[in-house]
């Protein structure tokens, strides 16, 4: 067996790659959890005779966000990293098809564009049908039969079963 090859087989098993990202990650984490815990600091005392105060939940999830972004440097710089997910039907080997990915943000700034004016129930048909043909579906009809029925039962959802207003546009007074 060549020796070179063994030397730096064990190299590697002694100085293990560092995936760096996680420190960033365990940064934001406990960035975070101490500003949590700070601002729970700010608020004022609720009534004496209740048990639990305004300032407890926000010490809780601050001090967990901290707890999990210190536990997390000391996984990374244990050497500890993350396995890739396996893609069920994804082949991970190939890049982006940034063709579909433009094709589906022009499709959504549209949408943005639009919606005063033509309304959700319009844009939000539009959106669906839009996505769809972008993603593959070729059947038109079905694409814009899917969309309405979508975006109108949202539309209602929204603005009558949740009393959220949502525009109505072109279709003001008729929905």
């Amino acid at each position: 067996m060549n020796t070179t090859t063994e030397e730096h087989v064990d190299k590697r098993a002694l100085h293990p790659t560092v995936d760096k990202a996680q420190y960033g990650l365990a940064g934001f984490l406990a960035l975070a959890g101490g500003y949590v815990v700070y601002d729970a600091l700010t608020l004022d005392e609720a009534f004496a005779d209740q048990p639990v105060q305004p300032y407890t939940l926000p010490f809780i999830v601050g001090g967990a966000l901290v707890l999990l972004g210190v536990l997390l440097a000391v996984a990374t710089a244990r050497g500890n990293r993350p396995e890739a997910e396996e893609g069920e039907d994804i082949d991970l080997t190939q890049g982006t098809d940034a063709r579909t990915v433009g094709l589906l943000a022009l499709v959504l700034i549209g949408n943005i564009v639009l919606i005063d004016w033509l309304g959700w129930a319009i844009t939000g048909a539009l959106l669906f049908a839009g996505a769809a043909t972008v993603l593959g579906s070729r059947n038109w009809v079905r694409n814009l039969a899917v969309g309405v029925a979508l975006s109108v039962a949202s539309w209602y959802g929204f603005y009558v079963g949740l009393g959220v207003p949502i525009p109505a546009g072109i279709l003001d007074g008729v929905l």
